[in-house]
């Protein structure tokens, strides 16, 4: 458990998780730091950067050409899908505050990437029902309550081959503990049978990355 929050756990130790971030001093961009130093300054759940190398290096593994994230932010981890997609591809971000959209433009248009990103503002689940076709990425970050509701409207939607990836699977070590306090009553629990349910579905095949918070990824079978 963390010494400083013993009601957590800290899956990857902190001095590893700073050796690899000491690695990825060549990927520093004027705009993704502004960006992190914003999620510190307001305390905003960002995935970090190690977790942003992971999205983007394991998008250009399967050649992810069109993504959907549910839930966007101010478009921190679009910025590193957007990379990875090229200037063909493309990244629907969904994201329900207006202003994050307008931060989003000024991040992402300053890096290069905005217009491969269809960034639009309102609920993730309306905005996804009304989106046609395949996704090479389905991507889940929004409220933890709505995981298995994201799960079970993605899975149908991703292609042979492609993933389904969800942040905070781990959830400060809250899955593995008989004992916990949890931020938001309901979440811990949804999060557990969101993990449950896709590691039980027969059609993916599936892991979990400990970095930070825990990264889910599902890999859809192919025929």
């Amino acid at each position: 458990m963390s010494a400083l929050n013993p009601g957590v756990l800290i899956p990857v130790n902190p001095a590893v998780e700073d050796y690899m971030r000491n690695l990825l001093k060549h990927t520093d961009h004027p705009v993704l730091i502004e960006m992190e130093a914003l999620a510190r300054q307001n305390n905003f759940p960002i995935v970090g950067r190690l977790v942003g190398v992971f999205l983007e290096t394991i998008a250009k593994t399967i050649n992810a050409q069109r993504v959907f994230e549910f839930g966007s932010g101010y478009g921190y981890s679009a910025y590193w899908f957007a990379k990875a997609v090229g200037q063909a591809g493309q990244v629907i971000c969904s994201e329900a505050d207006l202003l994050n959209k307008e931060k989003a433009e000024q991040y992402l248009g300053s890096a290069g990437l905005w217009d491969r990103v269809d960034f639009q503002a309102g609920m993730a689940q309306d905005i996804f029902a009304k989106t046609d076709g395949l996704f090479d990425i389905c991507y889940n970050d929004v409220d933890k309550g709505d995981y298995p509701e994201i799960w079970l409207m993605a899975k149908d939607r991703i292609r042979p081959g492609g993933l389904y990836i969800a942040d905070n699977v781990l959830w400060r070590g809250r899955v593995a503990m008989e004992n916990y306090v949890d931020m938001f009553q309901g979440w811990t629990e949804a999060i557990i049978e969101h993990n449950q349910l896709i590691f039980d579905d027969p059609d993916f095949d599936t892991f979990i990355n400990p970095t930070r918070d825990g990264v889910i990824v599902a890999r859809k079978k192919t025929a």
